[in-house]
């Protein structure tokens, strides 16, 4: 089963949630889908760290 972030919602859902447009994911578990908007901040700041 994969889990996704819903942005409408701000929670954790199923496959069966909102649109895909309206989620991030999937993850691999629930509670990595809970930590998506932390793990998006954390590789946002890797990423523009290796455009220095």
């Amino acid at each position: 089963m994969s889990w996704y972030y819903c942005l409408v919602h701000q929670k954790v859902e199923s496959e069966e949630g909102c649109a895909n447009a309206e989620r991030m994911g999937p993850y691999a578990t629930e509670a990595e889908a809970g930590h998506a908007l932390e793990l998006a901040k954390e590789r946002n700041e890797a990423f523009d760290a290796d455009e220095d």
